[in-house]
């Protein structure tokens, strides 16, 4: 448990939502909160570091990049083959996400899932067939994306 000063709850309150969109973010951050730029730095990364968070990083709004075509890929790769296919898969811009899900029955025996986007239907059906093609043997379905209900992180502060 992490017992946060209030200038270090102001922080967090406010990386955990949309970071200011101007060339100097923490420094802007930092002066919200009347504190230093490196104060804000060295919290992100104390935290990451303790792995009281996993990641922080940016949440692009793909559908306002003109990355309006998407599809969840759900793949039913062997326990040998996850990491490994994972990997393949990351490497490619139009995949943004992997995820490996345990199996939840014999009906459905899908385990890893990708987040394909592409400007057109085709530019993510392009890259789905690649991967196909570069693993034969791993049966796949596709879940297009038909809107976007929710996309928010979680809020603690």
């Amino acid at each position: 448990m992490h017992d946060f000063t209030p200038t270090e709850r102001r922080i967090l309150h406010i990386v955990q939502q949309n970071i200011p969109a101007t060339l100097t973010p923490y420094a802007d951050i930092a002066a919200l909160c009347g504190t230093s730029e490196d104060a804000v730095i060295a919290l992100i990364a104390r935290l990451q570091n303790e792995r009281a968070i996993r990641r922080y990083g940016a949440m692009i709004r793909h559908t306002k990049t003109d990355w309006v075509h998407n599809a969840m890929v759900a793949w039913n790769v062997c326990e040998h083959d996850r990491d490994a296919f994972g990997q393949y898969a990351a490497t490619y811009p139009t995949i943004s996400h992997v995820y490996y899900r345990p199996s939840p029955s014999a009906e459905w025996p899908y385990t890893l899932y990708t987040m394909v986007h592409g400007r057109s239907p085709a530019e993510w059906q392009e890259t789905v067939a690649t991967v196909a093609k570069a693993w034969p043997d791993i049966p796949y379905q596709v879940l297009r994306s038909i809107r976007e209900v929710k996309k928010i992180s979680m809020r603690y502060f």
